[in-house]
Order: C-alpha cells, then sequence, then structure tokens
C-alpha cells in the first residue's frame, strides 16, 4: 500500500547508511532484493531491524555466473543502489556505465563516505571521520574536552542515507518527464555539509561562533540544555523564545532577576548553573508533572528502553513490535498510501531460489546457477 507499491530494487548489501535507506524504500513500498555475498549465507539475525522488509539472495560475485545473475536483476530494477568504495562496481561489470546502458530508466544510488572523486575517495572511513571534516563534529559537545560522537546519526543516517533517499525519490520523479535513469553520488562529508547550511547562514550574520558550547543551541545557553534530576534521570528544556522563557520562570517559580539577562552570553554559565541547582532537588517525574505538555518546551530524556512506552509515543503508534521485536514505525506517514514493515530481517540467501523465480529466471536458469556453485 506504500507511495513506492511497484518499484523494484536492488540492494547490494552493505553496512549502515545503504541497509539504513534500502529499509526506507522498503518501508514505502517498494520490493526490495538485498544482494549478500555468498560466503555470508546463512548468516544474520532476524531482529537486525536495519534489513527488515526485504528478501535475501547470496550470490558469488567472484564468479562470472553470479555477476551475470545480478546483472539479470538489475535490469529488471528500477532502482540500484550501493555502498562500496569508488571502482569497486565497475571493477564487478556492474559499473553505472554498464547497467545504465542495458537498463536506460534504471536510478543507480551510490553511497559512499568521501564521495567518487576527490583526494580522499578511495581512504576507509567512518562516521566519525565523514562529520569531522564537514564541520559537525568540531560544532558538537563540551567545550573544555574533545568532541563526543553524536552516535552514527549525524553521518551514517543524517547526512548519508537520507541523502541518498532523497536522491533516488527526486530521479524517479524526473525520470517519469525524461524517461530516463541518471546516477547519484551521495557523499556523507556531501550530506553533513548540507545539514550544517543554517549554522555557516548564522555565522556569516555574526549569530553564531565556531566555539562549543558558546551558541543558542549547542549547550551554552542556560535554557536550551538538558539537566539531572534527584533520581540520576534527565530532562530538556528548549525555552528560546521569550515567551516559553517567561514561563520556565513562572513554573518553576524562579524570581531571582540575573534570569531577565536571557540573551547575555556573559550570564549563561551563571545562569545554567542555578538551573543546575533547581533541577536537581527533584525527580524527573516531579519535573514531568509541572512541565510537560506546557509551552516551556520541555520533555524528559528518555532511554532507549522507556522511549516507546512514552504516552505519546504509544498514542502516535511510534514503534510497533514485528516477531517480539520493538523498533520504529515506518515515517513519515501518508494519508492514502500508508507505509508498512514488509518483514522482519532476512538471513543472508534465505530467499535465493524465490527472487530469481519471482524475478523471471526459469527452473533451468536457476540449477545452472547452482550448479556453477553462483548462488
Amino acid at each position: 500500500m506504500g507511495p513506492l507499491k511497484g518499484i523494484r530494487v536492488v540492494e547490494m548489501a552493505g553496512i549502515g547508511p545503504g541497509p539504513f535507506c534500502a529499509m526506507m524504500l522498503s518501508d514505502m513500498g517498494a520490493e526490495v532484493i538485498r544482494v549478500d555475498r555468498l560466503a555470508h549465507k546463512g548468516s544474520g539475525h532476524k531482529a537486525n531491524v536495519l534489513n527488515r522488509g526485504r528478501r535475501s539472495i547470496a550470490v558469488d560475485l567472484k564468479n562470472p555466473e553470479g555477476v551475470k545473475a545480478v546483472q539479470r536483476l538489475i535490469d529488471n530494477a528500477d532502482v540500484v543502489i550501493e555502498g562500496f568504495r569508488p571502482g569497486v562496481m565497475e571493477r564487478l561489470g556492474l559499473g553505472p556505465d554498464e547497467c545504465l546502458d542495458r537498463n536506460p530508466k534504471l536510478v543507480f544510488g551510490r553511497m559512499t563516505g568521501w564521495g567518487q572523486h576527490g583526494p580522499l575517495a578511495l581512504a576507509a572511513g567512518h562516521d566519525i571521520n565523514y562529520i569531522s571534516i564537514g564541520g559537525a563534529l568540531g560544532a558538537m559537545g563540551y567545550a573544555d574536552r574533545p568532541p563526543a560522537p553524536p552516535l552514527n546519526l549525524v553521518g551514517d543516517f543524517g547526512g548519508g542515507a537520507m541523502y541518498l533517499l532523497a536522491g533516488v525519490l527526486a530521479a524517479l520523479v524526473e525520470r517519469g518527464t525524461s524517461g530516463e535513469g541518471q546516477v547519484i553520488d551521495a557523499a556523507m562529508t556531501d550530506g553533513t555539509a548540507s545539514l550544517l547550511s543554517p549554522f555557516y547562514g548564522m555565522m556569516a550574520m555574526g549569530m553564531w561562533t565556531k566555539e562549543r558550547m558558546d551558541n543558542r543551541l549547542d549547550g551554552g545557553a542556560h535554557y536550551y540544555g538538558s539537566y539531572a534530576c534527584a533520581d540520576g534521570k534527565f530532562i530538556s528544556i528548549g525555552s528560546i523564545e521569550p515567551q516559553f522563557y517567561a514561563l520556565l520562570l513562572e513554573l518553576c517559580e524562579i524570581a531571582d532577576p540575573e534570569f531577565e539577562k536571557q540573551n547575555d552570553k556573559q550570564h549563561w554559565a551563571s545562569l545554567r548553573g542555578k538551573l543546575e541547582a533547581l533541577f536537581i532537588t527533584q525527580s524527573r517525574d516531579h519535573w514531568c508533572a509541572l512541565l510537560e505538555g506546557t509551552d516551556v518546551c520541555f520533555a524528559p530524556v528518555l532511554d532507549l528502553s522507556e522511549a516507546p512506552q512514552h504516552p505519546h509515543n504509544r498514542a502516535r503508534g511510534s514503534f510497533v513490535e514485528i516477531d517480539g521485536v520493538t523498533q520504529p514505525a515506518p515515517a513519515p506517514r501518508f494519508s492514502r498510501t500508508q507505509s508498512a514493515v514488509q518483514s522482519p530481517a532476512a538471513m543472508a540467501g534465505e530467499h535465493s531460489e524465490q527472487i530469481l523465480t519471482d524475478w523471471g529466471f526459469s527452473d533451468a536458469d536457476i540449477s545452472a546457477l547452482r550448479s556453477t556453485e553462483a548462488i
């Protein structure tokens, strides 16, 4: 029922942003098959949420017959996504030139950290490295210690998978008018830089500095951050606007005149200390009862096990349970073509023959591939 129903995607198995993009495409209704390595056949875990919603075929990509089989799958696909280092798909004989020559309507999505070209293109790297050269990592964390990794949300998933997804969807829309496919070069360094657009703008306007914890949104301001409570748990406040800040002071019965200096940076450290001293006096539940649901801009800081149980998340169905595994529900939501989790994660090679049959291979073709140990 999803908006991408009828779209066929071949995913070359990888890690991080490629699988996340494939998961999103599947959640939106696309038929996504994952091409795993034959050496990994039988591996995986049903609880691997990142691999949910698609079937798996295990192929020996060092076997010419295996490569030919994957090429036939790509011939019948709308989209292929891969996350190898630049040049790997070309060496396999599955590069964009070859694939688009055979399937001119193909959208060929390429996910890398550094991009398809540039001095670092062939170097190994991970999320923390990609967000470093874009400027993101250096802008986050405490001022008196090294920047802390923000999980791998910024590079792998925000600056990587979501930009690959946006590129794939845009190319599919454009194909509707041109009738032609194209190649998407999605680099996590590019995506991370793009995510920083508002901060570069604020810096140019003199509204942001390059120092950590020196700005309104990086923990520098006392009215935007997290605080410890008496029970060892935490709360977050984001009382940026004057009316929301005034309500915070009112509900917390704060009459200290120094708090009138809301946007005077010289007072931020002192005011943060005073809020720390206040919030540590009561439990998180106390502050939730007082502030949650008001215009203070407040929320409890929940851990991964608490988040699915929060009343707001429960009311919206933000989490679902699939085969006993609690996981985030598909997002965003569509009014007519609703997204859904199509299936739990597949084991590598779990659906090899089924996929080949569904995608037009004959019994003789499948037998030949098995005899040559290509699948």
